[in-house]
């Protein structure tokens, strides 16, 4: 963050209280859609104090996400390196991810954008070093491919069709609500419905032809 690191409870609780406030602002309204002076009214602070933790809008919003990432990182790590059996690994990583997603829309539409325009800076900068280790779900997809529990798939293959699965319609949205000729809440209920659509149809792939 950039302020100063040695901090007081009182600086520690306002810092808490800006990113409450901007976390719920950008998820509403994007970074685009959002104002630092409504950031600020949001937290109860004035722009000055703000600005004195946040230089821009663009640094606030990077904390945001790094923060979110930084909190779910180990969650997903510990799903993607444990020994659970394929089908409830796969199950439980659908349900966290699509759930983490939802809750913070920011994420996927903030790596999307800061890898086209400045790569260099987010895997230096932004990106967790500690990413999760996918050799155990190879090993796994590969042993029930001999076994004959599922039918041959790349591992590889299948983490990105469950990760495309899930984030898609987030960074989609406007396109989907026209393209389907939904109303903002017909397009939430649709997307409240995503992980176990999204479960069912990657578990139903993967049967035995």
């Amino acid at each position: 963050m950039d302020k100063k690191e040695n901090t007081t409870p009182d600086q520690d609780s306002t810092e808490q209280k800006i990113f409450d406030a901007a976390h719920e602002i950008f998820t509403q309204k994007g970074m685009d859609g959002a104002k630092m002076q409504e950031i600020a009214d949001k937290a109860g602070i004035n722009k000055a104090l703000l600005h004195y933790y946040y230089r821009s809008k663009e640094k606030l919003y990077e904390a945001v996400v790094k923060a979110v990432m930084a909190k779910a990182l180990p969650t997903v790590r510990q799903v993607i390196e444990s020994e659970l059996p394929l089908e409830e690994k796969i199950t439980r990583f659908i349900d966290f991810y699509i759930g983490l997603i939802s809750k913070n829309t920011v994420i996927p539409l903030f790596i999307i954008s800061e890898i086209n325009k400045h790569p260099d800076h987010f895997f230096e900068n932004v990106m967790p070093k500690q990413l999760p280790q996918p050799e155990i779900f190879f090993r796994q997809v590969q042993e029930e491919v001999a076994a004959g529990r599922i039918r041959p798939v790349d591992p590889r293959h299948l983490i990105i069709h469950i990760i495309s699965l899930c984030i898609f319609p987030f960074l989609g949205k406007p396109l989907m609500r026209m393209l389907l000729g939904l109303s903002p809440e017909e397009m939430k209920k649709l997307l409240d419905q995503r992980k176990q659509e999204v479960t069912s149809f990657v578990l139903a792939g993967l049967k035995p032809l």
